[in-house]
């Protein structure tokens, strides 16, 4: 599994659109990221596996390294190249997402993770999915959780993004382009990350943007925090809300469904 700490310094511009490894102040996010690829490896081991939305490559060269002939496929050209220099195992090419350079039945896996909630054309990209897939074939897909990313709100706070998703709204779109849902996981703050909450007055996220958004310094107790987050400190759950892991209360959304 890459490590953040061990990881080259990343030479795309940070626009908050995208994490990466190698920076303290997104390590948070960037684990929150991690712990999903971590969770879907074995089911792309041995397959050829098509990331879509690849941004800066470090996932889908996790994928890589555990054995899936991974080709990535991302809009941005500063991404690309940056993919290309820095994870040479990969196949990456430039593309929009809704018009996938890839021949029908070409791929046994599509991963699509935290990029879902930044396109316009949803089910264009659906439909595209479905194409290249080949019968049976998985797509894994993973978004923030509209009801605790954006709480109460029709349109999302992040600016980056056009449209967030709950799981039955996800569900929803995936069902309508073709796929069956087998499985709506979870992504959940396991017990330390339990812990930092209760120290950040209730939200250890909330300790984090909201000094991002008011441009303030981060107090040292809160670097060092952010810093100590572990892959593992993240648990992804079915939906268990007799265990206080409710899907509709979890991070994000990991949703595996077939073709």
């Amino acid at each position: 599994m890459t490590n953040a700490t061990d990881a080259p310094e990343p030479v795309l511009a940070l626009t908050g659109e995208r994490t990466a490894p190698g920076i303290a102040e997104e390590n948070y996010w960037f684990r929150r990221h991690e712990v999903a690829y971590a969770h879907v490896t074995p089911m792309c081991r041995g397959r050829r596996v098509l990331e879509a939305g690849s941004g800066e490559g470090y996932g889908a060269d996790m994928l890589a390294a555990s054995g899936a002939d991974v080709v990535c496929v991302d809009y941005d050209e500063s991404a690309v190249q940056h993919s290309r220099a820095t994870y040479p195992r990969l196949d990456v090419r430039r593309a929009n997402l809704v018009d996938l350079p890839l021949a029908d039945d070409d791929v046994d896996v599509i991963v699509n993770f935290q990029v879902i909630e930044h396109l316009w054309d949803q089910e264009r990209f659906v439909a595209e999915c479905r194409r290249v897939l080949r019968p049976g074939g998985v797509l894994l897909m993973s978004t923030p959780n509209r009801l605790t990313f954006s709480p109460g709100r029709d349109t999302p706070l992040n600016p980056f993004h056009t449209r967030e998703l709950s799981a039955a709204e996800l569900t929803e779109l995936l069902v309508g382009g073709g796929f069956t849902v087998t499985e709506m996981l979870g992504v959940h703050h396991g017990s330390a990350l339990r812990a930092l909450d209760k120290r950040w007055n209730g939200s250890f996220v909330d300790a984090q943007i909201g000094r991002a958004l008011a441009d303030e310094p981060w107090p040292v107790a809160l670097a060092a925090d952010v810093a100590s987050i572990r892959t593992d400190d993240f648990e992804i759950h079915p939906d268990e809300p007799d265990q206080a892991r409710g899907i509709d209360d979890s991070l994000d959304l990991l949703a595996v469904a077939t073709a």
